[in-house]
């Protein structure tokens, strides 16, 4: 008898098992060759069958090999759950089932002895949503007639860029009493409340990303909807710097500073601004820790673009050389705003916590007006790849502290001036307009989303643990991989189309809750608009409870 070894990894150790029905199975060889995983692979059996040839038994038995479709048992190349092997089975033979018994977490821990990193988003279950408990609950009738979504012209556009109060702008009245220009305003770029988030180049397959921007120019040009879509941290390629499409793009600088000497090479060619620039401090799906792009996904073209050699791209966790906000203001927006002869907004991303509010007050004070908008990102954001102990268990919720920096800045009789961008795990039920309108009523400009993105484009992760490989350049879907043979299975012009019927559907739904309560243009800070079913989120918010 052989040896019990309790220590090898089985099937009931991984957070997958493969349900596999060896008597529908042609052995096609489809699932196999479709694992991006490599978590099943062909095996073959040694089957016995007993029989009886005679009149009378006379039993014999008979030993045979059986091709079939085994799980294989690593912590490396397991099951993710992706439930690709189940698409393409053409008889429903083999399928990923959740196993709740999984050891996983400890074991791949005790063997590698290493943090487990992975992408996609939180694994643990998720509760209800605060924007769940929220409603749309003050309908105008017969006081203030509401408006008709389908004939009435709706305003859909949010500043992004500094905006001054009436006394501050740089006018005068001439002779003739008419107001003219005396100074330089700063630039402000209106543009659609809901931006595409940062999501990188070395992050997303070249087809995905082209995809992206492929949706991005077609709903400007062809819709009429000024989408503006964010580059990520590492740089963009060449000739969209050279093309008159970077109008739409929001150049995002990181503290790793990935792919900013190409930007900064091509700025005597450019035909066109970018729509602006992001400085990005911090992402709320791994708040206080720097950027990571794992060695198996910088391709040849990420080397090119970010001048780097194959290998793990790990940024800081803060810029270096900045020690205070005051500084930020001082050092990071000046220089940026001057780059670009200040004819482009600056603003800032920070992930959201217990201090956002102090930064908040401080760039709302800013006496330079330079500051073009503050992103706050929450705990629920996606990311391509983190630690899983900081992607869990580290973060802030965006309700609350969108509302806290919104009533900060009311306080100082400020609001408005400095755009507040939000973003965090909205649209998580697909439902990305009633999300962005009870964020907008409670004090945001608008709204950035990322995760939603890719989810339009065929992503099979979710929040409950399945796939989430974003990071291993593995991606089944071709999304985040930059693996030529899984970037193929990816169709960039069916991603822009889902982009822009989603963008079509949701500015239709956004007029179908602006139209009930009155509004023509977004109802930026109406928490009356909004009533709660649950006490505590109602007096947190400081709106109405109802019940």
């Amino acid at each position: 008898m052989e040896t019990m070894k309790i220590h090898d990894v089985t099937p009931n150790d991984l957070p997958w098992k493969i349900r596999y029905d060896a008597s529908r199975c042609t052995l096609c060889g489809s699932c196999t060759a479709a694992c991006s995983f490599r978590a099943i692979a062909p095996k073959v059996e040694r089957r016995r069958m007993v029989f009886s040839e005679g009149d009378f038994p006379e039993p014999k038995q008979r030993f045979s090999a059986v091709p079939v479709i085994r799980q294989v048992n690593s912590v490396t190349n397991y099951c993710r759950g992706c439930g690709i092997c189940e698409k393409v089975c053409p008889n429903d033979a083999i399928a990923p089932v959740r196993n709740v018994d999984t050891r996983h977490p400890l074991v791949v821990r005790c063997l590698a002895g290493d943090s487990i990193k992975r992408g996609g988003r939180k694994n643990l279950e998720a509760t209800v949503r605060t924007l769940d408990k929220l409603r749309v609950g003050r309908i105008s009738q017969m006081t203030d007639p509401s408006l008709d979504a389908q004939r009435h012209t709706f305003d859909l556009l949010s500043p992004f860029g500094r905006i001054l109060p009436a006394g501050k702008l740089p006018l005068k009245v001439n002779a003739e009493g008419k107001l003219v220009p005396d100074g330089q305003a700063p630039p402000v770029r209106w543009i659609y409340p809901v931006i595409i988030g940062d999501m990188s180049i070395g992050a997303l397959s070249w087809r995905m990303w082209e995809g992206v921007a492929m949706a991005t120019a077609y709903l400007n040009e062809e819709c009429g909807l000024p989408v503006r879509m964010c580059s990520g941290e590492g740089g963009v390629p060449v000739r969209l710097l050279k093309s008159r499409f970077l109008k739409y793009m929001i150049l995002q600088i990181a503290s790793g500073h990935f792919g900013w000497n190409r930007i900064v090479k091509a700025m005597p060619h450019m035909v066109e601004d970018p729509a602006g620039v992001l400085i990005k401090i911090g992402q709320g799906a791994k708040p206080g820790d720097g950027g990571l792009l794992m060695a198996q996904k910088v391709a040849e073209h990420i080397q090119a673009i970010r001048g780097v050699p194959k290998a793990d791209l790990l940024s800081p966790p803060n810029h270096q050389g900045l020690y205070s906000i005051e500084e930020s203001v001082q050092k990071m927006f000046l220089s940026f705003n001057a780059a670009f002869k200040f004819r482009v907004p600056v603003a800032i991303k920070v992930a959201a916590s217990s201090t956002s509010v102090s930064v908040f007050n401080n760039l709302v004070r800013d006496p330079y007006n330079i500051v073009g908008g503050f992103f706050v990102d929450g705990i629920d954001g996606g990311t391509g790849a983190a630690h899983e102990v900081s992607l869990d268990h580290t973060g802030h919720p965006i309700v609350s502290k969108l509302r806290d920096c919104y009533l900060a800045a009311v306080a100082q009789g400020r609001q408005g001036q400095i755009p507040l961008w939000a973003g965090g795990g909205l649209g998580r039920t697909g439902d990305l307009a009633a999300d962005a309108f009870k964020m907008i009523c409670l004090g945001a400009s608008g709204v950035f989303t990322g995760r939603l993105i890719l989810q339009m484009a065929g992503c099979v992760g979710n929040d409950m643990g399945r796939c989430n490989a974003c990071n291993t350049g593995l991606c089944p879907a071709g999304i985040t991989t930059q693996e030529p043979a899984l970037a193929h299975r990816l169709d960039p012009e069916k991603v822009a189309q889902n982009i822009v019927n989603y963008f079509l559907a949701m500015d239709q739904e956004f007029k179908k809750l602006m139209a009930p309560i009155g509004n023509s243009a977004l109802p930026v800070g109406r928490s009356d608009a909004l009533v709660s079913t649950d006490r505590g989120v109602a007096e947190r918010l400081q709106i109405q409870y109802v019940c």
